[in-house]
């Protein structure tokens, strides 16, 4: 009984007591991490106060930073240069109380990140709270924004709104339009099993960009269908959707019949593999460019819920999209969306 007990029930106990202590010190951190860009911003809004309003001159930034410094030795965080940064957020969001106050739902290093790489209130208020969202960590963050997000989702969106929530009632908004595999080293010149084997091989990378509720499980996976074997190119299962994610690769331009071969896989899915608390299978084409006509069409009649995107493997230049994105009259939505 007791050898018994030590090889099923104390296994259950120990996992039980472990995700209780992580769910604690993610708490403790959240908290820590709180308190700690709520000092920060006091201290900015303090120096923003002195410098701009009083009129103490920069000066008092080198002094500051020199007795804080002395005083806490054991408190990194309170040099000249980060002190700047403490004005520079507190002067950038103080007119913005919504914004100011999901600040602390990020670590300041995310904010910091944001401030820096961003040259608007919009792409910072979609930063923010698609980081947030998503629980995005900072490499995550960092990679998104080095991709261009912002710029390809505003150029690509349909619809008014500004950030893609996770708790959509259309799966289909946690892909994207289109994906950026930079990473994956592949020449000018490649075949769909290069594309294959290169993302099978840089799966670490892939899921930064792919989304971080996705978890592989196979490669060019094995259906069997009235004595033939059938194989989907890659397939995923998706946590927060709990469903099956197909997915089908193709090195040119997207055609109509892709939609009835990825419509016949999620069916195969759905009958042989879709446990019965999980959802219906879901299908992503990947095509190295569409047209969205085309693909309006194809899709008007699909019976499963399916997405049919783009991919590039070089990244786009920020600029040149940002010029595109600002030449276009969208709407700004934005500033009276309720989230």
């Amino acid at each position: 009984m007791e050898q018994k007990m030590e090889n099923s029930e104390y296994k259950t106990f120990l996992e039980r007591v472990k995700e209780e202590i992580a769910k604690a010190r993610q708490k403790v951190y959240q908290t820590i991490n709180r308190q700690l860009v709520e000092l920060y911003l006091l201290v900015g809004q303090a120096l923003y106060e002195k410098i701009e309003v009083s009129k103490w001159g920069e000066g008092v930034v080198e002094t500051l930073a020199e007795d804080l410094q002395r005083e806490f030795p054991d408190m990194k965080g309170f040099s000249a240069q980060n002190l700047w940064r403490m004005k520079q957020i507190y002067e950038t969001y103080k007119d913005n109380e919504k914004l100011s106050t999901l600040l602390r739902e990020l670590s300041w290093s995310h904010n910091v990140l944001i401030l820096h790489s961003t040259t608007s209130m919009e792409e910072r208020e979609f930063y923010i709270k698609t980081c947030i969202n998503e629980r995005w960590s900072f490499r995550e963050l960092q990679r998104q924004i080095e991709s261009s997000l912002y710029e390809r989702f505003m150029l690509s969106r349909k619809t008014d709104k500004l950030v893609p929530h996770t708790k959509e009632k259309n799966i289909l908004t946690h892909f994207k339009d289109e994906y950026i595999f930079d990473f994956l080293g592949l020449k000018d010149n490649f075949a769909e099993k290069d594309l294959r084997k290169a993302i099978v091989t840089n799966l670490k990378e892939f899921f930064l960009e792919f989304g971080r509720y996705f978890t592989f499980v196979g490669e060019e996976y094995k259906v069997i269908v009235g004595g033939q074997d059938y194989k989907v190119d890659l397939l995923f299962y998706h946590r927060a959707l709990r469903c099956l994610v197909a997915v089908e690769l193709k090195i040119g331009d997207f055609k109509p019949e892709y939609v009835g071969k990825m419509q016949f896989y999620l069916t195969v899915l759905d009958e042989q593999n879709k446990l019965k608390e999980e959802n219906p299978s879901v299908g992503l084409i990947l095509c190295k460019s569409k047209n969205e006509e085309v693909v309006r069409i194809a899709l008007s009649r699909a019976v499963s819920s399916m997405k049919i995107a783009s991919y590039r493997t070089k990244i786009i230049d920020r600029m040149l999209l940002k010029r595109k994105l600002h030449s276009l009259p969208f709407p700004e939505s934005y500033k009276n969306e309720e989230k």
